[in-house]
C-alpha cells in the first residue's frame, strides 16, 4: 500500500466582487467591540453571474491547465463538496467535470454535510488512492459554497445580525496524489466525533436558520471530541507540541480563538497569557484568507490551510493539526505535512493578488445584490444572466480567463469564458 498522499496542487478562488465589512457593521450600526470579536475585515460576494458552478471551475482550471495531457488522463475522481446544491439529483461534478475537459473515464458526484463536506472530500479521495486500485490515479476534490441568506426572508439581515458579515463565498480546489507536492497527509492520523443536533440548516434552497449559540457549543464539543480520538489512535499526540500549525474550520476567527481557548484550559489548564500567544502564533496564520472572503462553509478549513502554507514562514518540513466541523453535525482532526517547497508551489497561485483585484463594493451595490434581483434562483426552468449589473466588475480582471453563467435553458446551466 502507497501511504505517499496528499495536496498535489491547491487554488482558492475568492470570487470577483468583496465587502468591507466594518462599513458594513457601520451601516447595520452594529456594536463594534462585539463586531472586532469575529476577526473579519472583508467578504465576498457573490455576482448574479456567478454559481457554485463557476466558482469551483474558476478555482480549478490553474491547476488543470498547469498539467500534461498524460497527467490531466489520470483524474479518475472529481468530488463537490458543497451545501449550496443547484439541483436535488444533477450534481455539480458533471457541469464542472464537463467544463475543465476532463476524461470521461471518471468518477462523478457531489457530498453534503454542512461544512464537514470538504474533510469527507478529501478523506474520500485519499482512501481511494490508499487502496491501491488504481496505481497512479489522481483526483480532483473541490469545495464550493456561496451564502445568499436573505433571498427568501428579508428578516434575516436583523435576525443573523452578526453572521452577515461573515456569510461569504468562496472555493477551493485540490488534486489530490500520490505526489503530495503541496501538502502530505498523516495516513491513519485521524479522528471523529459525530452526533445530533440542530444548530443551523439550510431548510430552503437560499434561506439559512439555526441556534448561534447552539452551534457554538456543538462545535467546541467536536474540537474536543475530535482531538481526544486522534490522540487515541496516534502514540505520542501532544496539542501543544505535535503541531507547528494548526487550522480550524473557520466560520470566523473569533470562534477558532473560543475553540483554542477551550481546548488549552481543558487538556493543559494554560493561563490566557500563554494561550493568547500560542494563538498569535500557531493559529493566527490561517486567518490571512478568511477574514477576507468571509465563511466559505465546506472550504472553510482549506481556506486556513492556505492562508497557513501561503503565509506563515515555513523554513523546514512542519506539521499542520485540522480540525473539520459541520452543523448536523460531524467533525475531524486530522493532521500532514508541509516543507518550503510546497510553500513554494501554492505560491505560483498568486491567491493574495487576486483577491486583491476584487471589485470592492460600495453599499448601494450590495443592497441590490442582497435583493437578489437579478440572481437565479433555486428550480429556474430559463432565464438570461446579464454581466453587466455592477460596472467595474467585468473590467478588473485577474489575467486569467473567467467562467460566467450566462442563463438556463429547459434546466440546464449555461456557461461562457470571459
Amino acid at each position: 500500500m502507497h501511504q505517499n498522499v496528499g495536496i498535489e496542487a491547491m487554488n482558492l478562488y475568492g470570487g470577483r466582487a468583496s465587502l468591507d465589512v466594518h462599513k458594513l457593521a457601520e451601516y447595520r450600526n452594529l456594536e463594534i467591540n462585539r463586531f472586532e470579536n469575529l476577526l473579519i475585515d472583508e467578504k465576498t460576494v457573490a455576482l448574479p453571474c456567478e454559481d457554485p458552478v463557476s466558482f469551483a471551475v474558476n478555482a480549478a482550471k490553474p491547476i488543470i491547465d498547469a498539467l500534461s495531457e498524460e497527467e490531466k488522463s489520470r483524474i479518475e475522481m472529481v468530488v463537490t463538496c458543497t451545501e449550496s446544491g443547484i439541483d436535488f439529483g444533477k450534481s455539480i461534478s458533471t457541469y464542472i467535470h464537463n467544463l475543465l475537459n476532463l476524461p470521461s473515464n471518471c468518477r462523478l458526484f457531489e457530498i453534503k454535510q454542512a461544512c464537514y463536506s470538504g474533510a469527507a472530500g478529501l478523506q474520500m479521495a485519499l482512501n481511494f488512492l490508499l487502496s491501491g486500485t488504481s496505481p497512479g490515479a489522481k483526483a480532483l476534490v473541490i469545495t464550493t459554497d456561496i451564502s445568499r441568506f436573505a433571498l427568501d426572508d428579508k428578516n434575516a439581515v436583523q435576525e443573523w445580525a452578526y453572521s452577515e458579515p461573515t456569510s461569504g463565498a468562496g472555493a477551493v480546489a485540490m488534486l489530490v496524489s500520490d505526489k503530495p507536492d503541496i501538502f502530505r497527509i498523516d495516513p491513519g492520523a485521524y479522528g471523529n466525533h459525530a452526533f445530533e443536533v440542530m444548530d443551523t440548516c439550510r431548510p430552503g434552497p437560499d434561506t439559512e436558520a439555526g441556534d448561534a449559540d447552539l452551534s457554538l457549543m456543538a462545535y467546541l464539543d467536536c474540537c474536543n471530541g475530535a482531538y481526544t480520538d486522534y490522540a487515541r489512535r496516534v502514540e505520542g499526540a501532544d496539542f501543544k507540541k505535535s503541531f507547528q500549525y494548526l487550522c480550524f474550520h473557520t466560520p470566523f476567527g473569533g470562534m477558532v480563538k473560543g475553540a483554542h481557548r477551550h481546548l488549552m484550559r481543558k487538556l493543559y489548564k494554560t493561563p490566557s497569557p500563554e494561550i493568547e500567544s500560542d494563538f498569535n502564533e500557531r493559529l493566527m496564520p490561517s486567518l490571512a484568507y478568511g477574514r477576507r472572503v468571509g465563511n466559505t462553509a465546506g472550504g472553510g478549513i482549506f481556506v486556513a490551510l492556505t492562508g497557513v502554507i501561503d503565509n506563515a514562514p515555513i523554513s523546514a518540513p512542519l506539521r499542520i493539526g485540522i480540525f473539520s466541523y459541520g452543523s448536523g453535525c460531524c467533525s475531524e482532526f486530522f493532521s500532514g505535512t508541509v516543507t518550503p517547497d510546497g510553500q513554494k508551489v501554492l505560491a505560483k497561485m498568486n491567491i493574495d493578488q487576486a483577491l486583491k483585484k476584487r471589485h470592492l463594493l460600495s453599499m448601494d451595490e450590495y443592497e441590490w445584490l442582497l435583493s437578489g434581483e437579478q440572481t437565479l434562483r433555486f428550480g429556474t426552468k430559463d432565464a438570461n444572466i446579464s454581466l453587466d449589473n455592477i460596472p467595474g466588475v467585468s473590467s478588473n480582471g485577474t489575467g486569467k480567463n473567467w467562467l460566467v453563467l450566462e442563463g438556463v435553458s429547459d434546466y440546464h446551466r449555461e456557461y461562457r469564458w470571459v
